[in-house]
């Protein structure tokens, strides 16, 4: 069987990061992987570049020329698309080619789409598309309500790499207590929010707040820390190109998003030790039970926020049970190697 794994681009991101770990890990003795993707950082991840296309990042006609050529000269049984435009591209290839080949769509995040045309969404999906990965039961759900077919969803978990996001365990010793957000500086992760958290406490002895990440939101976040009055407490790190190393300094680390499905960066936290307080959207309650493996917080309090911080840092043995017990699901049911085996076992199942 031959694979082709699809991807918009290869910038920064949740759905970017786990194709380029599937490029990496997926391996099976019956079957040959060939990957497209527009450009961008982490085509340095990239390990099997002869078996890489470029794609534009605006010239369809192109990318569709392209991709036609790799499924005839490939012999391509499945498409695997990351977003919905590659799923688009599928389609659209599968209708006007002779050559017959799966299509499987991995969801990772709430689209346009599919909220303002429902209907035709679900048509569409069920139709055409074979395999529906959706990476939590929440958003599992969620399709079903638009009317997919139960039949073509499954679920599975992203995984993370746990010799990458090795696990630490933090002394502190009168230290700076950090308090760290690590997402795209964009609208729907409501940065805002962050530091309006901080602004509560920063009068409080100790604590400092990083922000690591890049995007467009950048310069409007300079200028709230300014309003606030809160740069001797707030750092903007910009972009991070080794999470671990970040998540792993924080002595916390917060999730403030207006919306997720189900975001790497809290599994990536519980794996490397570090605690998360988190917002309660989407699937992050799969991964984070409330007052076991971090803290869920139903509203975007900042009152609640800070006082989930304060307990943290002044209590060492909460800390330690919440990031034992983390780590722990973090290895049982979030690893790489398992996300893998499972995403071969769906490409086994017709």
């Amino acid at each position: 069987m031959n694979v082709l794994l699809l991807t918009d681009k290869l910038e920064m991101g949740g759905a970017e990061i786990y194709f380029c770990k599937l490029e990496n890990r997926l391996h099976h003795e019956n079957m040959s992987f060939f990957t497209a993707a527009g450009g961008g950082e982490l085509y340095r991840s990239i390990e099997k570049k002869e078996r890489f296309q470029l794609l534009s990042r605006k010239n369809h006609a192109m990318n569709l020329m392209r991709l036609r050529n790799m499924i005839k000269k490939h012999n391509i049984h499945l498409v695997h698309a990351n977003s919905l435009r590659m799923v688009l591209y599928a389609i659209l290839l599968k209708k006007t080619m002779r050559q017959f080949f799966r299509i499987y769509y991995t969801k990772h995040n709430v689209t346009i789409a599919e909220n303002r045309y429902s209907t035709y969404f679900a048509n569409l999906l069920n139709k055409y598309v074979n395999r529906i990965i959706t990476v939590s039961e929440f958003e599992k759900e969620n399709l079903l309500t638009f009317g997919l077919n139960p039949r073509r969803i499954t679920t599975i978990y992203n995984g993370v790499d746990l010799e990458q996001f090795t696990y630490s365990q933090k002394s502190h010793n009168g230290s700076t207590f950090k308090v760290g957000i690590l997402a795209r500086l964009s609208e729907e992760k409501n940065h805002a929010f962050f530091l309006e958290v901080a602004q509560r406490l920063r009068n409080v002895p100790g604590i400092s707040f990083y922000i690591g990440g890049d995007g467009p939101d950048y310069d409007k976040l300079a200028r709230k820390i300014t309003e606030f009055d809160i740069e001797s407490t707030v750092k903007m790190i910009g972009a991070v190109k080794e999470p671990q190393h970040f998540i792993r300094e924080m002595d916390v680390l917060l999730l403030t998003s207006n919306r997720e499905v189900f975001p790497m960066v809290i599994i990536e936290a519980m794996a490397v030790g570090t605690p998360v307080i988190s917002i309660n959207k989407g699937g992050i309650k799969e991964a984070v039970n409330d007052r076991e493996t971090g803290y869920l917080i139903s509203s975007h309090s900042a009152e609640e926020f800070c006082e989930k911080i304060l307990l943290l840092q002044g209590n060492e043995v909460i800390r330690r049970r919440l990031v034992n017990q983390a780590r722990m699901k973090a290895v049982t049911e979030f690893s790489l190697d398992s996300m893998v085996k499972r995403t071969l076992e769906s490409y086994m199942t017709i």
